[in-house]
């Protein structure tokens, strides 16, 4: 039969520690998820069921009808309208946050203060401020931030980097990357104000792939966007776009480029393509499956990938164990705070651009420095 009993450690976490038949430590971080969308219920599942030392005891969301869904879906019985609550639980080590991006900031201070690990959903906050506030407020405190870039823990991804790394195509010089969205963005979405836009809610993924690819920081961008597939947002938000390209000029001159749309309706498009001094290399895939038909009617046809949830399902379950990793090994994150916060910079200077019709410097000093270990 097996027994669980709470141990408290140094930071007042308390870690669920299970011992089985034989005596063995089987000690599991507690996981709360904060947020029940659609990206929330990815991190939710993945440390319901596929996540090693790690269980999912509680979620929170200010939506009831969502919060009982999620609740009844993953059997968990804890669930918190008041993240603050959840914060407060004892059994919670750790929080994903998946809220909207301008409670980003509130929420993971408070988690910092509560002496919680972090793992925050992309875009990390409003702005580079925001960022500074909530790395140094985990430096301080002392636990873990970790930023959700999952393409970093996806295989191809990975193994393209590699392999630029040991100079399979020479230098680097020009890292291009391109998203491209299929559904309609949600209400709140249309308001730059509110969600920084498609540069952040879509392309900060492929902002990092490029200082990733490139290893360097973007310090200058030009962003063209316009609206062209959403006329139910331009009465009411006339600074909306659906659609960005954005040239970029790294600290060493090289150069990148990012190609973003959402609403393209056709299907999940995740593409980088990395051109260096001895060749080229191309990253991503296009089809759902690997089956291809072909009729009389339609020709040869092969289903496009349909979201980003079927893409980079086991990249999500990488970037959640590792979460879980590194708070057990005391490790730094593979993706820190200054990964969202470089990010989050391009994205502001972006849409600067967008507005002034010209290039911008990206803001590349943090304002508030942290103390405590890196992130």
């Amino acid at each position: 039969m097996e027994m669980i009993e709470y141990v408290t450690s140094e930071q007042s976490h308390h870690i669920i520690k299970r011992t089985g038949m034989k005596g063995e430590n089987l000690t599991k971080i507690g996981v709360c998820v904060i947020g029940s969308g659609r990206a929330g219920m990815i991190h939710a599942r993945n440390f319901s069921r596929r996540v090693n030392r790690a269980q999912l005891v509680a979620l929170a969301d200010a939506h009831a009808e969502t919060l009982q869904a999620a609740q009844k879906e993953l059997e968990v019985e804890t669930g918190y309208a008041d993240y603050r609550d959840a914060l407060a639980d004892p059994r919670v080590d750790a929080v994903v946050v998946v809220t909207p991006t301008a409670l980003h900031r509130e929420v993971v201070l408070a988690a910092a203060k509560a002496g919680k690990h972090v793992l925050c959903e992309k875009p990390m906050a409003m702005d580079v401020r925001e960022c500074d506030d909530m790395i140094a407020a985990c430096g301080e405190a002392g636990v873990k931030l970790q930023i959700g870039f999952m393409r970093r823990y996806d295989e191809s991804f990975m193994a393209a980097r590699q392999r630029i790394s040991a100079g399979e195509i020479g230098e680097v010089v020009l890292v291009k990357s391109l998203t491209h969205g299929p559904s309609v963005p949600q209400e709140w979405m249309y308001d730059i104000r509110k969600s920084n836009g498609p540069l952040a809610e879509v392309n900060s993924h492929d902002i990092d792939t490029l200082r990733w690819f490139a290893d360097e920081e973007i310090t200058e961008v030009y962003a063209l966007g316009g609206n062209f597939r959403c006329p139910q947002a331009v009465e009411r938000y006339p600074d909306f776009y659906d659609n960005v390209a954005m040239i970029c000029r790294f600290a060493d001159g090289r150069q990148g480029f990012i190609d973003g749309a959402v609403s393209v309706g056709y299907g999940y498009d995740s593409r980088a393509e990395i051109v260096g001094t001895r060749g080229i290399m191309f990253v991503g895939r296009r089809e759902q499956d690997s089956v291809v038909g072909c009729s009389t009617d339609r020709g040869i046809a092969q289903p496009f990938v349909k979201s980003w949830r079927t893409l980079f399902t086991e990249a999500y379950v990488a970037e959640d164990q590792d979460f879980v990793d590194c708070i057990r090994e005391d490790r730094d994150p593979r993706v820190r705070g200054l990964d969202g916060r470089m990010a989050v910079a391009v994205v502001n200077a972006g849409n600067r651009s967008i507005i002034e019709r010209a290039p911008v410097n990206v803001e590349t000093t943090a304002h508030k420095v942290h103390t405590g270990g890196r992130q």
